[in-house]
């Protein structure tokens, strides 16, 4: 018989970590993980939307890395678990700074801020980069307890919200749509 979707256990507002704990399903670290999987949607949709094979590629690699984030969040990091949870690793950094730089590559340095928009692609691109800052900050305010500078989770998070900047404007380029310069008023 197969499994069904639906368990009925969170029905009171509570739910599971990975090692048994139960906790609200508006814990920090719910929210962090709920929003890290929003982001992976939103990549999801980038993915589909884009047609160059290696970026496409890049965002399926992408994905993937935020569900061993998203493992490591739903992780009581109290408790041992008997779970092979994957690791993050330096070289996933490295790839998507890789991938900027021969992103940047091609385009003209940044002169100005620039809004997002002009096609829905790139509308698009940028939407996910707020939903990686979003996730971002939830993750450093559950985190907040240590020493986040060495953590391969907000690093990883923050990097990519600039790898999605530069796709952004990368994609743009694809698409042979004008940056929209932001033009401040001044008076």
């Amino acid at each position: 018989m197969a499994m069904k979707i639906y368990t009925k256990t969170g029905d009171k507002g509570t739910t599971s970590l990975i090692g048994g704990t139960k906790v609200l399903k508006s814990h920090e670290r719910i929210e962090a993980y709920g929003t890290l999987d929003e982001l992976n949607a939103h990549i999801g949709m980038c993915r589909d939307l884009l047609t160059d094979e290696h970026t496409r590629n890049i965002l399926g690699e992408i994905q993937d890395r935020l569900f061993t984030i998203g493992s490591a969040l739903a992780c009581d990091p109290n408790k041992e678990t008997s779970l092979k949870i994957p690791d993050l690793k330096e070289a996933d950094i490295v790839l998507l700074e890789n991938e900027m730089d021969k992103m940047d590559e091609l385009l003209e340095p940044l002169k100005y801020f620039i809004l997002p928009g002009g096609h829905p692609i790139v509308s698009q691109i940028h939407i996910t980069r707020c939903v990686c800052r979003r996730t971002e900050r939830l993750i450093v305010a559950l985190l907040q307890t240590g020493d986040n500078s060495e953590n391969l989770m907000v690093k990883y998070i923050n990097r990519l919200s600039d790898y999605l900047f530069t796709l952004g404007r990368t994609a743009a380029k694809w698409l042979n749509v004008s940056e929209i310069p932001w033009k401040p008023r001044l008076s």
